[in-house]
């Protein structure tokens, strides 16, 4: 501490014997634990010795130690280098080099050192939005031509080999990079701190034509008048915007027919100019031409656009009319084939897609099933009757009301009737023979609730009856059938669940509600009765 003390006044004593000047003592900052390197600038004495010294050396030549005193100092002497590998609080101090006399003031930074932290900052300045690349310092470094000392490499905290692609405001700060190098299978560092600055590039102001578009083509009819503006931004009186047919500038007298005029608007150091190029009476040899707008700038290449005109479409009314006619003919067949083919789309829509009935009207029940006599033989039997009725709930999920099953014993037939039609979304009259219902008395006062509730009736009938009813038929059937939907039954043909009987009559009731109720069952039905098969 007594020789740092004395060195300031040592120096000047030095200075008036030597005549070396104390200012040009070099200030040196290094972490604590890592490598730096002094290096003698001076070689105006060719190839003199150079003879490091230290303060506590006592002017003893550093280079004349052992390795083993050099390597206990921490120190290396290379020729002009001397090399401190691992700097400590005891390489602190002040070193010369000779012939010239330089002198190096070396200060080891420990980490609490606010000084040293900012004595060892390098700035770096990059612009927003443009590539940047971060230079980690070569100052104190080794030399390339010390040997036994390679360069391990660089390694930076962020980002990334120091790049970035595209800078921003916010990448302000500060960024550590750390140069590893390898000595005798030991590796030493020196890190660097760089302060990276971003700062908003001023763009340089280039004129610029601002319309129209390159190749912009112009709809016109032939005979009409047209006015292209070529609109652009200049910053100098001499630029000027030009109208160019080929290499030939159109004219600017308005005789021709053909030509442009020009406006010009100055605010401050901006300069807007309106070149108008003008066609008196665009004809088909100005279609068959192209026209350039050119900027002819000052400062800077010049800038073009180039426009073309072309005639304007007119709407085709054969065209329109066959649309019409196409749309009119496409309605017609949509009709036509819904008419024919509703049913089996309405089917579709109910098997396939699993459209159901989710309308909530208070009802227990799809259908009731009712029973009426038929004055003929050809009547439903009991075994067509029940494969009727368990092909309706068990294939086709519909939930019915059976009066021989769903009405309580002891209860009036004419109320029980009336009940089953109320909770019923729609009536089903079945001819059999014998009647196993209440009877064909009730049809009378069946036709008039009928009415007054609106309710869905389908009529069934077989092909005996369809050949006599306008006859021979009770009136009460008779205007049954006429208030309803008649579906034939045909018999064996008509027991195949893809028979039309089967279609008719899903078709004219309503969706069963609850699409889980259908059973994928299979009935099998012949004169000995129905059976189920599995599908």
């Amino acid at each position: 501490m007594m020789v740092e003390a004395l060195l300031p006044p040592l120096l000047l004593l030095l200075a008036s014997f030597t005549g070396v000047c104390p200012w040009r003592t070099r200030q040196t900052y290094v972490r604590a634990g890592e490598m730096v390197v002094l290096y003698c600038s001076h070689d105006r004495h060719g190839d003199a010795k150079v003879i490091w010294t230290s303060s506590s050396s006592q002017e003893r030549d550093l280079a004349d130690m052992s390795s083993a005193e050099q390597t206990q100092l921490g120190l290396l002497v290379r020729g002009r280098s001397l090399v401190i590998l691992n700097a400590s609080v005891n390489n602190q101090g002040n070193y010369s080099c000779s012939p010239g006399r330089l002198w190096f003031s070396l200060i080891v930074c420990t980490p609490q050192s606010r000084e040293c932290e900012e004595r060892t900052q390098y700035p770096h300045i990059c612009y927003r939005q443009e590539a940047c690349t971060l230079n980690c310092p070569e100052v104190n470094i080794p030399a390339v031509s010390i040997t036994n000392i390679t360069s391990n490499g660089i390694i930076w905290n962020k980002p990334k080999d120091g790049y970035f692609s595209s800078v921003e405001e916010n990448d302000h700060g500060v960024y550590t990079c750390t140069r590893s190098y390898l000595y005798r299978r030991q590796e030493y560092h020196m890190t660097f701190t760089v302060v990276l600055q971003v700062k908003p590039k001023e763009k340089k102001k280039v004129p610029v034509i601002t319309s129209p578009r390159n190749r912009d083509v112009f709809e016109v009819d032939l005979g009409a008048t047209l006015v292209v503006d070529c609109k652009a931004v200049m910053y100098a009186d001499l630029d000027d915007v030009l109208w160019f047919h080929g290499k030939s500038e159109v004219e600017t007298n308005n005789s021709f027919p053909v030509f442009y005029n020009y406006t010009r608007e100055v605010k401050g150091a901006e300069i807007k100019m309106t070149a108008s190029l003008v066609f008196k009476k665009v004809s088909e040899e100005d279609l068959s031409k192209s026209y350039t707008c050119r900027l002819d700038a000052v400062s800077g290449s010049s800038s073009f656009v180039t426009i073309t005109l072309a005639q304007k479409a007119h709407p085709s009314y054969v065209s329109l009319a066959l649309a019409v006619v196409g749309v009119m003919v496409v309605m017609v067949l949509a009709v036509v084939i819904y008419v024919r083919f509703k049913m089996n789309i309405t089917l579709f829509l109910r098997d396939t897609l699993g459209c159901h009935s989710s309308i909530s009207d208070g009802k227990s029940y799809d259908a009731f099933v009712m029973c009426y006599k038929s004055d003929t033989d050809a009547g439903l039997n009991e075994d067509d009757r029940k494969c009727l009725e368990s092909a309706l709930e068990e294939r086709f999920g519909y939930t019915l009301c059976l009066y021989d099953r769903d009405v309580s014993p002891g209860k009036a037939a004419a109320e029980a009737v009336l009940d089953c039609i109320e909770q019923s979304r729609a009536v089903v009259l079945v001819p059999t023979s014998p009647d196993p219902g209440p009877g064909s008395g009730l049809l009378s006062a069946i036709h008039a609730a009928l009415v007054e509730r609106q309710t869905r009736l389908i009529f069934i009938q077989t092909e005996t009856t369809e050949a006599t009813r306008s006859g021979s038929l009770p009136e009460a059937l008779q205007l049954l059938g006429e208030a309803g939907d008649c579906v034939t039954w045909k018999g064996m043909s008509s027991m195949p669940h893809s028979s039309s009987f089967w279609k008719q009559l899903r078709y004219h009731l309503p969706a069963p509600r609850e699409a889980s109720n259908i059973k994928r069952e299979t009935f099998t039905c012949s004169n000995l009765g129905c059976y189920l098969m599995p599908e």
